[in-house]
């Protein structure tokens, strides 16, 4: 015969159902065990930690496209908002702001120059979680730096740092988690992102890093409702400027001897548990040290929204393959992951339009800078009557995790005859990378209408030369006006 229940058993029964009810997150802070001390503890060691020729020269070519990034967004709206808002503030002359003539405090240099490395749609993209690390991570690294006088080596392991944390956190919280619940990936990412090189460069101890993630972690924020913005400002504050700006000032404050939570990543109220609804906290730590985001991120070669690079290199391909003209197409299909459409279907940016962009190729023949940021052509007649020719469609069938930006487009003659060309990874990609001289030139590009050819050219020759660089402060007379 079975005795009845007791209240002690009835108790455990509770407590059993509530932890099956509880799923993915109990799941969660029992797999996370001390993962804020084995984050800090890497930190520390990785400032000290020789990296191997490739990861290095993947960590210049980053941080000389940054450069080109920040020296061109500098005299574009987002850049120039960035920098009238930090000359208001004032501030402590620690670091330099690119393209001008100010010093202000590290962090709102960073803010500022985060703001211009995302100004113009031309910094780099790690396609799987949709981070954006070098715009926050570089600006914020160059920050400290500056302030610390920091050697080009140990920027090169701070960005290092830098782009293993902006990408590790997406993939702890899930990437398509976070967009799924309205967030930015990019705003999300760049706050840890930039935490990890300002931590390193400012050479904090391990009990220093927990307190900063904690600081860092309070800060995490960023909505997609960036994609309504019609100036490329908030979306440059959301993907650059407010990730540069809370990762410097984490540290800034506990530099100045703030405490704080030792163990943000563990427990009860654990960051993942608190912004995922399945998060995966092993993810922060796995494979460090041996695996190196720095050298996953695509270097775009159109100064566009990433989901475009697909399309842009597929159109010219069949433009230089047929000899196409705008008078011989009758129609263009654009097949895209169905999340890019979101973000580029019909965007009122003309860097970050598909449409607009894809008829400004077929027209001219290429897509440059000044092309594709130059407003008035979204309403020039020759633009118009091919972007009337041009449509954009989601097609599930590229929603592939191993090619997440990839597309398809298909073109009709007024013949009828049928042409199609998929660009499955566009070069700059991991699978198709652009080597030092390509990154160079396109650096130079960039940077020669502001700084001048002379100067360009000595600056990019510094970076691609950055561990032989003793002090930080050397480069500013070379990117400041």
């Amino acid at each position: 015969m079975t005795s009845p229940p007791t209240r002690r058993s009835l108790l455990r029964c509770g407590v059993a159902l509530a932890a099956l009810a509880a799923g993915p997150r109990r799941a969660a802070r029992a797999a996370t065990g001390n993962l804020t001390e084995r984050l800090a503890s890497y930190m520390v060691a990785a400032r000290d930690q020789p990296l191997t020729d490739r990861v290095a020269v993947a960590c210049k070519q980053r941080i000389l496209d940054a450069f080109g990034a920040m020296v061109s967004g500098s005299r574009m709206k987002a850049g120039m908002s960035g920098l009238a808002y930090v000359r208001s503030l004032g501030g402590r002359p620690q670091a330099s702001v690119v393209g001008s003539e100010l010093r202000t405090t590290a962090v709102d240099a960073a803010l500022a120059n985060a703001m211009c490395a995302h100004a113009d749609e031309t910094d780099d993209f790690e396609p799987v979680t949709k981070a954006h690390p070098g715009c926050s991570v570089v600006p914020s690294a160059l920050a400290v730096g500056e302030r610390e006088a920091r050697s080009g080596q140990e920027l090169i392991r701070a960005v290092a740092l830098g782009y293993d944390l902006a990408c590790r956190l997406i993939l702890a919280l899930g990437p398509d988690l976070v967009r799924g619940a309205h967030r930015s990936a990019e705003g999300t990412a760049s706050t840890f992102g930039a935490l990890g090189a300002a931590a390193s460069l400012a050479r904090l101890d391990e009990t220093a890093m927990r307190y900063a993630i904690s600081y860092a972690a309070q800060q995490v924020s960023g909505l997609w409702s960036w994609v309504k913005d019609k100036d490329h400002v908030e979306k440059a504050f959301d993907f650059a400027g407010m990730g540069a700006r809370n990762g410097v000032m984490a540290v800034d404050m506990v530099q100045s001897g703030m405490t704080g939570v030792a163990d943000v990543l563990d427990g009860a109220h654990n960051l993942f548990i608190a912004l995922s609804t399945d998060p995966k906290p092993e993810e922060m730590v796995a494979a460090l040290g041996t695996r190196f985001f720095v050298t996953e991120t695509a270097i775009k070669t159109y100064s566009v929204g990433y989901p475009i690079q697909s399309p842009l290199d597929a159109l010219l391909t069949l433009r230089r393959q047929h000899k196409l003209t705008a008078d011989r197409v009758r129609g263009i299909v654009v097949k895209l992951p169905s999340d890019a459409i979101g973000i580029v279907g019909d965007s009122a940016m003309p860097d970050v339009n598909c449409q607009h962009l894809v008829a400004l190729a077929l027209v001219k023949g290429a897509v440059t800078f000044a092309d594709s940021h130059d407003a008035s052509l979204m309403t020039d007649p020759r633009i118009l009557a091919q972007r009337a020719k041009v449509v954009v469609q989601a097609d599930p069938a590229l929603v592939d995790p191993a090619a997440p930006r990839s597309a398809i487009v298909e073109v009709t003659l007024t013949d009828g005859t049928k042409l199609a060309h998929f660009t499955r990874f566009p070069p700059g990609t991991k699978e198709s990378p652009l080597d030092t001289a390509a990154v160079s030139a396109k650096a130079r590009d960039l940077m020669t209408p502001v700084l001048g050819a002379a100067r360009a050219n000595r600056l990019i020759d510094q970076i691609n030369a950055l561990e032989r660089v003793g002090d930080l402060r050397t480069l500013a007379p070379l990117f400041t006006a």
